[in-house]
């Protein structure tokens, strides 16, 4: 068997435009944005419905073995783009056992500071191949080949980003003080008591992905959420040139909405709320279609009316696993967005 001694080969990007392909017509193109477990719901599901797919992945993760990598090595967290290929991977024994290998943890043992405690093989992995190759792009397509991915992992920015929030925390004896945070993984545990009113991104003017850029353009359906909301759904439309590939494109777009409102994150946001902070942040932004959970929804006056003001029909479908916990059931999901295809 020969040993490849020198750089690794780019691995092909897949062609959206076939010859002979009709745009619109099944298998339908498909991107999907976000990170972390909301997006690799919507992946799990889309995957059943399509082979032109494409996930555009946060980069802002700063916590655990993608903070350290973060830190120490100056890349792309990784640990985001690695649960979105584990989610496109092949059905087959080979690509179960890839994704088994990729989502494994080490564990040091007890009362041993281990240098390779939690970090994830598939961290490592992605980096690796980052390291070999020059290029994130590249290495995730390889990552992708060898778990045989029905689908493609872009990320969002070619630069790891930083989120930055301005909290409103509620003190002893009710009054109220302005806090700056700075970090995805502290934004997220933002707490109770606690209210998010501003976010942003450094650097502000991070250039994105230029293939999550022309995959948008050529996308039949864009599907943004479900995810954390500040930090893993609104990233994608306070990076200018992402927003703006996202108002230019002809594709139909999609919001799909969190199982959970009221989260540490989201401490006293209705669903309409979450819709508000999507229109302040992207004006410009219309979406045709906003799937909920009827569950989910308290007023559903006020819903539809904030939905509209997005330039959206709601569309109401039973998403959530069985038994009332707030995780999207691929099934489920996948028939919700297949109905919204076929209805168009």
């Amino acid at each position: 068997m020969a040993l490849l001694t020198g750089p690794l080969p780019r691995v092909p990007l897949p062609q959206t435009d076939r010859p002979g392909s009709v745009r619109g017509q099944n298998p339908p193109t498909v991107v999907a944005l976000g990170g972390g477990h909301g997006l690799s719901a919507s992946l799990a599901a889309l995957r059943l419905l399509t082979t032109e797919l494409t996930a555009v992945v946060t980069v802002a993760d700063d916590g655990g073995s993608s903070g350290r990598l973060r830190r120490e090595l100056g890349v792309l967290p990784p640990g985001d783009l690695r649960m979105a290929l584990a989610s496109l991977c092949d059905d087959t024994e080979w690509g179960q056992t890839w994704r088994d290998v990729m989502q494994h943890r080490f564990k040091s043992l007890d009362n041993v500071e281990g240098s390779l405690d939690n970090h994830a093989v598939g961290n490592l992995l992605i980096v690796t191949l980052w390291e070999l190759l020059g290029d994130p792009v590249a290495g995730l397509q390889w990552a992708g080949a060898l778990l045989g991915a029905r689908g493609q992992v872009l990320p969002m920015a070619t630069v790891p980003l930083t989120i930055e929030g301005d909290v409103l925390t509620e003190e002893p004896g009710g009054r109220l003080r302005n806090v700056t945070i700075s970090g995805q993984s502290r934004l997220a545990e933002a707490g109770r008591n606690t209210h998010v009113n501003d976010v942003r991104l450094i650097p502000d003017d991070a250039p994105a992905c230029t293939e999550a850029l022309q995959a948008i353009e050529t996308a039949d359906w864009v599907i943004l959420g479900p995810g954390s909301w500040y930090t893993s759904v609104l990233p994608h439309l306070m990076l200018p040139q992402l927003r703006d590939a996202l108002c230019r494109t002809s594709a139909r777009r999609i919001l799909t909405m969190n199982l959970a409102m009221d989260t540490k994150e989201t401490s006293g946001m209705t669903a309409a709320d979450h819709l508000s902070v999507v229109q302040r942040y992207a004006p410009e932004l219309k979406f045709d279609v906003v799937l909920a959970d009827p569950d989910t929804i308290g007023d559903r006056a006020r819903f539809e009316a904030a939905a509209a003001g997005l330039g959206a029909r709601v569309v109401f479908g039973r998403v959530g696993t069985p038994g009332g916990h707030a995780v999207h059931d691929p099934l489920r999901l996948a028939t919700a967005y297949h109905d919204i295809f076929a209805g168009q």
